[in-house]
């Protein structure tokens, strides 16, 4: 049976390849399976610095297989929940990720998109909820992790009226980083991911937790006494003193 996700693995950093193309890369479950098998490995090898997830084919990932859909129609919601597993593992993930969205990525692939840290997009990318569009209420945390991107106002248009958007719009929207022409997307993502090879892992992990902690509603003076904590403890780092030491000498001569 061939593999639904190919997983490579150069100089730290890891491109993860949905590969269903002629099924446009759907959320299946076997295809979660492998995407919560490879992020499990990935995490604990202690070797990995950044995760790229992209697709196979013409595009990104069309969103969840209409059977898990319909069987939830019927009563059955456990291929719904798995679905939603696939883009919550990445979103769980300690580890930098990117999407570089090679294509479409509709519904629950725009979820997986949204999971990611940063989206770099192909100048054939768009981004479509699609949820109204089929009848279906948007979910997995849907309208929250696109709100907390581009603001209501975009969100509404998205969601509530079906407006896609296309790699440069994406852009001014600030739902992606950088859009760039297609034969550009994996080597801009590598490029962009190779700037976390030369970090302390556990520096990169507590960064990305602050991060993403960065909008949850605290005030100034808790994220400092939380930055303060764990500044102090990247000091104690050997890695650091190092290049510390090494800055100060350069910059006295």
């Amino acid at each position: 049976m061939t593999a639904l996700l190919d997983v490579a693995v150069e100089r730290g950093v890891a491109t993860l390849t949905l590969n269903d193309p002629d099924r446009r890369n759907v959320i299946s479950g076997a295809l979660v399976g492998e995407i919560v098998a490879a992020f499990d490995r990935l995490e604990a090898d202690g070797t990995t610095a950044a995760v790229v997830v992209t697709g196979a084919g013409p595009a990104f990932c069309a969103g969840a297989d209409l059977a898990d859909l319909l069987a939830a129609a019927d009563g059955d919601a456990s291929g719904v929940t798995t679905v939603y597993e696939g883009f919550l593992r990445v979103a769980r993930s300690p580890l930098p990720t990117i999407a570089a969205v090679n294509g479409p990525a509709v519904g629950a692939g725009l979820n997986l998109a949204l999971a990611c840290d940063v989206r770099v997009a192909a100048e054939s990318a768009w981004f479509d909820t699609r949820f109204l569009k089929i009848g279906l209420h948007p979910g997995g945390g849907h309208t929250w992790m696109l709100h907390r991107l581009v603001g209501p106002q975009t969100a509404a248009a998205m969601v509530l009226f079906g407006d896609r958007l296309d790699g440069p719009a994406a852009v001014a929207a600030g739902l992606a980083y950088r859009c760039v022409p297609d034969a550009e997307l994996l080597p801009t993502a590598h490029a962009l991911a190779a700037g976390a090879r030369d970090v302390d892992p556990e520096l990169l992990r507590r960064t990305k937790a602050s991060l993403r902690r960065a909008g949850d509603g605290r005030g100034h003076d808790q994220v400092l006494q939380d930055e303060t904590r764990d500044q102090m403890w990247s000091l104690t780092l050997p890695t650091t003193k190092d290049r510390l030491t090494t800055l100060r000498r350069k910059i006295t001569g």
